[in-house]
C-alpha cells in the first residue's frame, strides 16, 4: 500500500482483545511494507558498518606499501557510500510510508467504529479520550509500527558485524560478541519503570485533553454562570500533573540514554586496551585494531534503534491499549442486517414504551426525563446505547429473541433486522446537541438526500433568515449566503440560529420518519411558533416525531403522546391532556404540588362565587362533588371561552 492508494478500502477486522494483540494484528497487516524497510535498513547499515572493514584495509595498504590493496579498498568505500545514501533514502521512505499507512488504517478504523456506534459512543467512552485516541495516540502507534523494520534491521546488523569480527579477529572479535549483547540487554531492568511511568503520562495527559475538550466545548455557558475560572483553575492544576509525570519519565529515559552511552565507551576502552597489548606483542597488526575500534564504535549507531523500539513502545502500547478499548465497542443490538435493504413504509412502533407514531403524522412526544427522552429518541433510530433488560435476561436462542422482540419496529419490520445504512436512512434522529461542521453553509447542506426538500425550502421552514444575514455580513468576500464560511460548531452563531442550521440540514434529507429532539430549545416563541407551522407544512404526508415540552410545538402536533417511567401513559391533543392529565400538565407547563393545589384551591373559589352569583352555572358546571379536573376536562374550546367571559362580568360586577 502506498499513500497514494489510501484509503484502504477495507482496512480489516482488528483484533482488539488487548492492546499488545492489536499492535500484532496492524504490523501483520503491514508485512509487505516491513520487508521493504528491512531489506533497505540492512542495505544502509551493512553498508555503514562496512566502513571499518575498508580503513582498516586502507591503513594496512599504506604500511605495506601497497597501491593495488589502496586502490581495492578506495573503490570498496566507493560503493560502501552509495549503499549508504541509497540505503537511507530508501529506508526513510519506505518507513514514513509504514508509519503513514498505518496511522490511516487505524484512522479508518476508528472512523468506521464512530459511525457504526453514532451517538452512544460520547456515552460510553469519554469525547476526550476519543479525540486524544484518534489524534496523538494514532500517531504513536505508527511510530512503533514504522520502528519495528528499522529496528530489526539494526538487530541483523548487529549479530552479523559480531560474526564477522570473530572470523577476523577472533581475540577482539570475541570480546566484541560479549559485550555487544550485554549493551543490547542492560537497559531491560529499567524499561518495565520507565514503561509504567510513560503510561502515567499519558493517562494524565488524556485526562487533561478531556478536561480540555469539555471546557472548551461549555465555554459559553460557562462565561454565563462565571464559572470559567473555576474550569481554568482545573486545567491548571491538571497540567502542572501531566508535567510533573513528563518529567519523571524523562528522567528515566535519560537514564537509558545515559547507559546506552557508557557501556559503549566502556567497551571501546576495553577493546582498545586488549588491541594495543596484542599490537605491541605482534599478534595483531594495525590495520586489523583500527577496523575493530572502528567497528566497535560504528556499532553505537544500529544499537541506538534499540532504545528507540523500547522507548516507541512503551509510549505505543497504553496508545494501543485506548484504540484497542473504542474499537472493542458493539452496538447494543446488531443483528448485522438480516434481511434485503429496502426502506419500510408505514406505522412507527416502540413495543418497549408502547409509543406508536402514525405513518405521515406529526406526532408530540412528552417526557419528564430529558436523558431519558435522549435515549428513546435513539432507540426509535434503531441505534440504542444499552441493550434491553428483555433481551439481556435470556440465555442463548432466547437472547436473542429478548432483544428482537424489543426492537423498534417501521411498517411491521423490525429496525434493527436492517442493515445499518438501510435503517439510518429510512430514520434520521436529531439529538439535542447537533454538531455545526465548519465550511461553507452550502457544504454543510450537502448531506444526503432524497431530493425533494430543496435548500431554500428547508432553510424558510426552519426560519434561518437572520441566520443567513449573519453569515453574509460575517463574510467580506461572498454575497451569497450560501457561500458563506460556518465556522467549526458554529461557535460564531447564538444557540437558537445553530439549532435552526441543524433543523434545516435534517429537514433536507427529507427521511422516511424523522425524530427531533427538542429541536427548539434555544429559540424565542414567536420564531418557534413560525418553525412549527413550517416544519408541519414541509412535513405533509411524513412522518415527523418531535421530543418538546414546549406548548406552542405540542399545539401544533396532529397526537401528543405523554412518556412517563418508560412507557405511554396518555395519549390525546394538546389541550385535552393539559385539562385532563396531571402529570402532563406538570411537565408541560412546570407546574409543582404546591401551585397544583393552589391552583385547584382557585377553581374551587371561582366556581363557589360562580354559582353564588349565577346560580343557572352550577347545571352547567355539574355536580359540586364531581372532581374539578375531570369536570374540566369535559368542557370544549367554545365552552372555556363562554366560561372566562362570565367570570370577567363577574369581576365587572363585583
Amino acid at each position: 500500500m502506498q499513500i497514494q492508494d489510501l484509503p484502504y478500502p477495507d482496512p480489516g477486522v482488528p483484533d482488539a482483545r488487548s492492546g499488545p494483540r492489536f499492535l500484532w494484528w496492524l504490523g501483520r497487516n503491514q508485512l509487505g511494507g516491513q520487508f521493504k524497510a528491512l531489506a533497505w535498513g540492512l542495505l544502509h547499515f551493512l553498508a555503514v558498518c562496512a566502513l571499518p572493514f575498508c580503513v582498516g584495509l586502507a591503513v594496512q595498504s599504506v604500511i605495506d606499501r601497497s597501491g593495488t590493496r589502496l586502490a581495492l579498498a578506495g573503490a570498496i568505500m566507493v560503493v560502501c557510500g552509495a549503499g549508504i545514501a541509497v540505503g537511507e533514502l530508501m529506508l526513510h521512505r519506505t518507513a514514513v510510508t509504514n508509519w503513514i499507512t498505518a496511522a490511516a488504517r487505524v484512522q479508518q478504523l476508528l472512523a468506521r467504529r464512530t459511525a457504526l456506534l453514532g451517538s452512544a459512543l460520547t456515552r460510553r467512552v469519554a469525547a476526550g479520550e476519543v479525540v486524544s485516541v484518534s489524534t496523538g495516540d494514532v500517531e504513536k502507534i505508527g511510530w512503533f509500527v514504522e520502528g519495528v523494520s528499522r529496528f530489526s534491521a539494526a538487530a541483523v546488523t548487529v549479530v552479523v558485524v559480531c560474526v564477522a569480527l570473530v572470523v577476523y579477529q577472533p581475540a577482539l572479535g570475541v570480546i566484541v560478541a560479549v559485550g555487544v549483547p550485554v549493551l543490547a540487554v542492560a537497559v531491560l531492568p529499567l524499561l518495565p519503570r520507565a514503561t509504567r511511568r510513560a503510561d502515567l503520562q499519558r493517562e494524565k495527559a488524556g485526562r487533561a485533553t478531556e478536561l480540555a475538550s469539555d471546557t472548551v466545548a461549555g465555554l459559553r455557558v460557562l462565561r454565563g454562570i462565571g464559572g470559567e475560572e473555576l474550569f481554568l483553575d482545573r486545567y491548571r492544576r491538571a497540567s502542572q500533573e501531566v508535567r510533573r509525570a513528563a518529567v519523571r519519565s524523562a528522567r528515566m529515559w535519560s537514564m537509558i540514554s545515559a547507559i546506552q552511552v557508557l557501556l559503549p565507551g566502556l567497551l571501546m576502552i576495553a577493546v582498545v586496551w586488549r588491541g594495543v597489548e596484542l599490537a605491541r606483542d605482534g599478534r595483531i597488526e594495525v590495520g586489523e585494531l583500527v577496523t575493530v575500534y572502528s567497528a566497535v564504535m560504528l556499532l553505537t549507531y544500529p544499537l541506538r534503534h534499540f532504545e528507540e523500539i523500547a522507548m516507541a513502545y512503551s509510549f505505543s502500547r497504553p496508545s494501543a491499549k485506548r484504540a484497542a478499548r473504542v474499537l472493542s465497542l458493539e452496538r447494543a443490538i446488531d443483528s448485522g442486517g438480516s434481511l434485503a435493504a429496502e426502506l419500510p413504509r408505514g406505522d412507527l412502533y416502540d413495543p418497549l414504551t408502547g409509543l406508536l407514531a402514525p405513518a405521515g403524522r406529526f406526532t408530540a412526544v412528552v417526557c419528564g426525563d430529558p436523558d431519558a427522552a435522549g435515549l428513546l429518541a435513539e432507540r426509535l433510530g434503531g441505534h440504542p446505547s444499552e441493550r434491553s433488560d428483555e433481551g439481556s435476561a435470556e440465555d442463548g436462542d432466547g437472547a436473542g429473541d429478548g432483544a428482537r422482540s424489543t426492537s423498534v419496529v417501521l411498517g411491521g419490520v423490525p429496525l434493527d433486522e436492517l442493515p445499518l445504512e438501510c435503517a439510518r436512512t429510512a430514520v434520521l434522529v436529531q439529538d439535542k446537541d447537533p454538531v455545526l461542521l465548519s465550511g461553507t453553509l452550502r457544504e454543510l447542506l450537502d448531506v444526503p438526500a432524497s431530493g425533494l426538500v430543496s435548500a431554500e425550502a428547508a432553510l424558510s421552514a426552519a426560519q434561518c433568515g437572520d441566520v443567513l444575514d449573519a453569515l453574509t455580513q460575517g463574510s467580506l468576500d461572498s454575497e451569497d449566503p450560501m457561500d458563506a464560511r460556518v465556522t467549526e460548531r458554529g461557535r460564531s452563531l447564538s444557540g437558537g440560529q445553530r439549532q435552526r442550521l441543524a433543523l434545516a440540514r435534517s429537514l433536507i434529507t427529507d427521511p422516511e420518519v424523522l425524530v427531533l429532539d427538542e429541536p427548539t430549545s434555544a429559540v424565542d416563541s414567536h420564531t418557534e411558533a413560525r418553525i412549527a407551522d413550517g416544519v408541519r407544512a414541509l412535513r405533509t404526508g411524513r412522518t415527523t416525531v418531535v421530543f418538546t415540552s414546549s406548548p406552542l410545538l405540542l399545539d401544533h402536533a396532529d397526537r401528543v403522546v405523554l412518556v412517563h417511567e418508560g412507557e405511554v401513559v396518555a395519549v390525546g391533543a394538546h389541550r385535552e391532556l393539559v385539562h385532563s392529565e396531571p402529570r402532563y400538565r406538570a411537565v408541560v407547563t412546570r407546574e409543582t404540588e404546591e401551585e397544583a393545589a393552589t391552583g385547584a384551591a382557585a377553581k374551587a373559589g371561582g366556581r363557589a362565587e360562580l354559582v353564588a352569583t349565577a346560580p343557572d352555572a352550577e347545571a352547567a358546571l355539574g355536580p359540586a362533588g364531581v372532581n374539578d379536573e375531570t369536570a374540566l376536562g369535559t368542557v370544549t374550546a367554545d365552552d372555556e371561552a363562554v366560561l372566562d367571559g362570565v367570570l370577567e362580568e363577574i369581576e365587572e360586577t363585583a
